[in-house]
């Protein structure tokens, strides 16, 4: 039996709510890894190539005039 591609975002959350809640919590842990992959990816390749130095500048800029404040703000 094959199975057919689903094609459209709606199919996809139809089949996602029939699932039993353990398939569904496998799904959500194997969603949330692959978005935090994705994540990390995108934040190595936008340090290699420079897009966050202007973060590291502002840090020294704040640390120089002993305004650098931890985030989020400890409770």
């Amino acid at each position: 039996m094959t199975m057919r591609a689903m094609s459209t975002v709606e199919e996809i959350e139809k089949a996602i709510e029939a699932l039993p809640s353990v398939d569904f919590a496998r799904l959500a842990t194997w969603v949330e890894r692959r978005d935090m992959e994705t994540w990390k990816r995108q934040m190595d390749c936008d340090a290699s190539a420079g897009r966050l130095d202007f973060l590291f500048a502002e840090a020294e800029q704040e640390t120089r005039a002993a305004v650098l404040r931890d985030w989020p703000k400890p409770e």
